[in-house]
């Protein structure tokens, strides 16, 4: 697939909208979370960004409805946003740095589910 300037800006648009729904959502979940020390917010956001894409890309395979271009804006552009691999590790470093030990395998549980929900 050629990159040209309407592909950055397709991704540049669906980008912002998933990080703006990533932060508001997040935020929403982790408020009712109360004051727990685990990320739930983040842990939810992701769950959702990879049962999302995967939904979208077996949508994709199985019918033509989605054109190349609303493909790249739903994924790479919206669950890329949306998703959020660099907040997932902060907070994992700051959750291990705080020696929760009940959650010192939530990396390793977040990925496996992550993985399990793309499926």
């Amino acid at each position: 697939m050629k990159m040209n300037l309407t592909d950055f800006l397709i991704v540049f648009l669906g980008s912002g909208l998933g990080g703006v729904c990533r932060y508001g959502l997040s935020h929403v979940i982790q408020t009712n979370a109360g004051a727990a020390a685990f990320p739930w917010g983040t842990f939810a956001v992701n769950m959702a960004g990879c049962l999302l894409i995967g939904l979208i890309y077996g949508f994709a395979e199985k019918s033509d409805l989605l054109s190349p271009e609303l493909r790249l804006l739903a994924t790479v552009g919206f669950c890329g946003g949306f998703t959020s691999f660099s907040t997932f590790v902060n907070e994992n470093y700051l959750l291990l740095g705080m020696s929760e030990g009940i959650v010192a395998g939530q990396p390793h549980q977040n990925f496996a589910l992550s993985s399990i929900s793309v499926r």
